[in-house]
């Protein structure tokens, strides 16, 4: 058999189609989501929870407090450059929204 005819694996096929779809830098972009705490920091993390990465490149992240929200806003910069390190699916804006997060609080 040759290769062009060898069957080709599931991961390789969903690959093809989200490049050809244009899908992958959202893909990639909105692994963000899933990878928050470990790109953040413990301290960051357990006072946001990120909600979702729109088609324009603008995360929406809730905070717990204003007082947060403000603070974060200040250290945007530094985290924009953090979290788009090594991606091509870009976060061009964070959107900080002082609302309690969803997740059970810790104890």
């Amino acid at each position: 058999m040759t290769d062009e005819h060898r069957p080709l694996g599931i991961a390789d096929v969903l690959a093809g189609y989200l490049k050809r779809s244009g899908l992958a830098r959202r893909v990639e972009a909105a692994g963000i989501v899933a990878e928050w705490a470990e790109l953040v920091g413990p301290q960051i993390a357990s006072v946001t929870e990120p909600d979702a990465v729109t088609a324009d490149g603008i995360l929406w992240v809730r905070v717990t407090t204003a007082a947060w929200a403000q603070e974060l806003r200040m250290m945007t910069p530094r985290i924009l450059a953090k979290l788009n390190q090594g991606r091509s699916g870009r976060v061009r804006e964070i959107r900080w929204v002082a609302t309690p997060p969803r997740r059970a609080p810790e104890t």
